[in-house]
């Protein structure tokens, strides 16, 4: 019997109402556990046909317990305790959640901030194996990061090979050029399953394996789900979560995910990429909002939005109007969200399993590199922030001379069924606390408000940016790092990437037509308190207004 429990209200309800029974007709789960690629459209079919592998993932993936535990013993026998996974997106956000929720410590290093880097790289080395995830094998925050930990383990007198596992698809170049390095391990994920879907997979299963978590549990935990999740029956509550998700008339497209105690750390910024990244496309999409439970957005009742809450199984919460709560342990939550994800891709009419928008970033990324290009000039400085824009006309900022002035111009562009992203391209440990400007912004905009630490966001959420409704304004933070580090073997250091990561990004955006505001904190520590001051005083005046 599964612990699995799930109740709606309002329109979620509503949805259930109105899909629930053409989706058990037209045999929706047990498709989908059939792997027919034929679910989501002609358009769809090639890509579906290659990426539903995810439902059989707590079968497939059992072999690999046997030799990731077997790994984790030989590294404790040569006094290796330390583990650092070195991904992005889809192959570090799952690892973080699992090893959260079960207590144990995982460093994930998801950053190009120099800063981040090198603590990363400084602590406690001897102590130290990385896992280098990466999907395609090509990644280039991954391999930067594989070069600098194989620098210093070798300058340290470590063998780096003996310190290095590799986590990615069979024949990608990572995949080669790894067996060719002599590196100590290298585990091929299964190719049918895209980054978002793979938590279940070596890419979540390697690294939280390896720092010590009972892998096994979290599979037998997923299989649980997965015997019910095949069912044609409305009760079903993957088709009822979907059905919530992707089916609420008119579309609730902003999807407020909070967190009841539920017990599971972190679970919805993992479930912020698997709903952004599949369904924000063709001009339309789904848009999670990681929130807390006394955010603006929960209690305002925007006509737009759908408040998910995630509890534990025996709590007692109140569901107020439009609004779902779903409870489960953890392998069984995934499961039943990535079902959903592709259920709720279904009712959009879109391809769920694609992320056509995600390059175009990237793309812009390498090209300023190449070009090794000049800042965009600041339009003007303030303290310690210069501001800029990357929008040739941005009439909107016209008479702007403060930083505050210049959020307060930013929100006046927000349209009634509009949000409001913040992105963040700092140190995500070390400025950690700056995640609570969001709450304030919130407040201010009175629409929802997304917070991302970039880049990492560029591998989620950035998606929905670009392929979902033109419906966003945009606020990046980026920072003067206080010391670079450079990149061995690479003609950039990595302040250098992350400055191009965020000018590219930038870029992109104002070429959709976005509004963007740059923020440039030429003194960290000194920007951020004049950030966090210009947020205080522009929530306080406009809430009061």
């Amino acid at each position: 019997m599964t612990s699995l429990a799930f109740a709606a209200t309002g329109a979620a309800q509503a949805a259930g109402a109105v899909h629930l029974e053409t989706l058990v007709s037209d045999q929706v789960a047990s498709r989908i556990f059939a792997k027919d690629a034929t679910l989501w459209g002609p358009d769809a079919k090639s890509e579906a046909a290659v990426r539903l592998g995810w439902v059989e993932t707590p079968e497939v993936s059992a072999p690999l317990v046997a030799e990731i535990n077997a790994l984790r013993d030989a590294f404790a026998a040569e006094g290796v305790t330390h583990i650092v996974l070195c991904g992005m997106g889809g192959s570090s956000l799952a690892p973080e959640v699992i090893t959260a929720t079960a207590g144990v410590e995982l460093t994930v290093l998801d950053s190009t901030e120099p800063g981040q880097v090198r603590a990363a790289v400084q602590d406690r080395l001897a102590q130290t194996a990385i896992v280098v995830s990466s999907k395609s094998g090509s990644t280039l925050e991954t391999d930067s990061q594989r070069r600098i930990f194989e620098q210093e383990f070798t300058a340290a007198g470590i063998d780096a090979k003996q310190r290095i596992v590799i986590v990615t698809d069979p024949g990608s170049p990572l995949d080669k050029s790894a067996r060719e390095a002599g590196y100590r391990k290298v585990f091929n994920a299964d190719p049918n399953v895209g980054g978002r879907y793979s938590g279940l997979t070596a890419f979540g299963l390697v690294p939280s394996g390896l720092a010590g978590v009972d892998i096994q549990a979290l599979l037998d935990s997923a299989e649980e789900a997965s015997e019910f999740l095949r069912e044609d029956d409305a009760d079903n509550i993957g088709l009822r979560l979907g059905a919530a998700l992707g089916g609420t008339v008119p579309l609730r497209n902003k999807i407020i995910i909070v967190d009841e105690r539920s017990g599971i750390v972190g679970f919805a910024d993992w479930a912020e990429q698997l709903i952004a990244e599949s369904t924000g496309k063709l001009g339309t999409g789904l848009l999670p909002v990681v929130a807390d439970p006394g955010s603006p957005e929960v209690a305002e009742g925007l006509s737009d939005v759908l408040v998910v809450r995630l509890v534990a199984g025996d709590a007692d919460v109140e569901l107020r109007a439009n609004e779902v709560s779903i409870a489960g342990a953890l392998g069984a939550q995934m499961m039943v969200w990535e079902f959903a994800t592709a259920v709720a891709g279904r009712l959009l009419g879109i391809n769920p399993f694609d992320q056509p928008d995600v390059e175009a970033a990237k793309a812009a990324a390498r090209g300023l590199l190449d070009a090794t290009p000049q800042p965009t000039p600041a339009l003007f400085t303030d303290g310690a922030i210069e501001v800029r824009t990357a929008n040739d006309n941005a009439g909107w900022l016209t008479g702007v001379s403060t930083v505050a002035e210049a959020l307060d111009a930013l929100l006046g562009t927000l349209d009634t069924d509009g949000y409001l992203s913040v992105q963040v391209y700092l140190d995500r440990l070390a400025n950690a606390p700056l995640a609570g400007v969001r709450d304030e912004l919130a407040a201010a905009a009175a629409r929802p408000v997304t917070f991302g630490w970039g880049p990492r966001f560029l591998h989620s959420t950035g998606q929905f940016h670009k392929g979902g409704p033109a419906i966003g304004v945009f606020l990046q933070v980026t920072g003067e790092a206080a010391e670079d580090l450079a990149i061995p073997d690479r003609p950039f250091t990595f302040g250098q990437l992350i400055a191009a990561q965020a000018a590219g990004d930038a870029q992109v955006l104002a070429d959709h037509g976005r509004p963007v505001l740059r923020l440039h904190l030429t003194d960290t520590a000194d920007g951020v308190e004049q950030f966090k001051t210009a947020v205080a005083a522009l929530a306080g005046r406009r809430t009061d207004a």
